[in-house]
């Protein structure tokens, strides 16, 4: 009972706040009173907790509020798969999906060659695709796992940053090295770059090649042109994934140039072995309140005049 009302009561006050029910716990036993809708999902999410806490995996605030978010639109799937599916595990901590976008997402990888994961910052897209990468690398699925962005200045220009073109590009691909580093011991890093088995390059450096027994990963697709999009998605060689991700509401191209990742969905659509998938605001696993950022800013573009959000989505500086 204490690892389901959790510490100080914590998960029990989350209940009492989201559920249409009022919840009492006596002893072993907890009592749900309110509408037939509410106390229904109640039962559920009471149902879902105990068993992901007969997995050993123990519970957070933060998948509390996911149980109940989740419960009741998941379909097929209960929230308990969702949250004790494991991709990888480093120093103690493992890598799971939390929510239900992000499975489908995670399974879209081990089913398709070429997946899009196109959604809002912090909705976990190009984390979970390292996550999959290392996995795979790890499993011997592949030989090398390759990080490629474009380098497009967001407000800044790249010739005004002092050092070498290694140092210029550095801050572009630092996201990548960040989420690498969470993923594999820092020491086993530099060995593993120096000998080619990961590769971190901007995306003009993939031209001409063929990437075989390789899992590609193109970050900040948005800031790809159309020919950017279609020159990468072509060096896919035998043996290989390729993972894309993007943001198309935050676009840093000059204007007048088309996004390749806005326009790749209609051209690419119905071709097999691709998935298209898309994450919202509900799928934020920063901070909670990056989550309530993004939402606030949708609603205020869906309030602008057409031509103005269009302006805005081309212009607006990355979050």
């Amino acid at each position: 009972m204490v690892n389901i009302v959790g510490p100080r009561d914590g998960f029990l006050r989350i209940l009492e706040r989201t559920l249409d029910a009022d919840v009492h716990v006596r002893g072993n036993e907890i009592t749900l009173d309110g509408t037939p809708e509410g106390v229904t999902q109640g039962a559920e999410v009471l149902t879902e907790m105990v068993t992901i806490v007969r997995t050993g995996q123990g519970l957070t605030e933060d998948a509390v509020e996911r149980i109940v978010g989740m419960t009741g639109q998941v379909g097929e799937l209960h929230p308990a798969e969702v949250l004790t599916q494991s991709i990888l595990s480093s120093r103690g901590r493992t890598i799971r999906p939390k929510t239900l976008n992000q499975k489908r997402y995670v399974d879209a990888i081990d089913a398709h060659t070429v997946v899009f994961g196109i959604g809002p910052a912090g909705t976990g897209k190009t984390y979970l695709a390292m996550a999959k990468a290392v996995q795979a690398l790890q499993a011997k699925e592949i030989n090398r796992i390759i990080l490629t962005r474009p380098a497009i200045e967001a407000g800044e220009r790249l010739g005004f940053l002092p050092g070498t073109l290694n140092d210029k590009i550095d801050p572009y691909l630092r996201p990548l090295y960040d989420a690498l580093h969470d993923m594999v011991d820092a020491e086993s890093v530099p060995k593993l770059l120096t000998a080619g088995t990961i590769e971190v390059a901007p995306l003009a450096y993939m031209r001409g090649r063929s990437l075989n027994d390789a899992f590609i990963i193109l970050d900040e697709a948005q800031n790809t042109s159309m020919e950017q999009m279609k020159m990468f998605l072509t060096r896919l060689g035998f043996n290989s994934k390729m993972v894309v991700t993007g943001d198309v509401t935050q676009v840093d191209l000059p204007g007048g140039t088309k996004s390749g990742l806005r326009e790749v969905q209609s051209i690419l659509d119905g071709v097999d072995d691709i998935a298209f998938c898309q994450l919202t605001n509900q799928d934020v696993v920063r901070h909670r309140l990056v989550g309530k950022i993004v939402a606030a800013y949708d609603r205020y573009d869906a309030s602008q005049p057409t031509p103005h959000r269009r302006e805005r989505q081309d212009r607006k500086d990355h979050a």
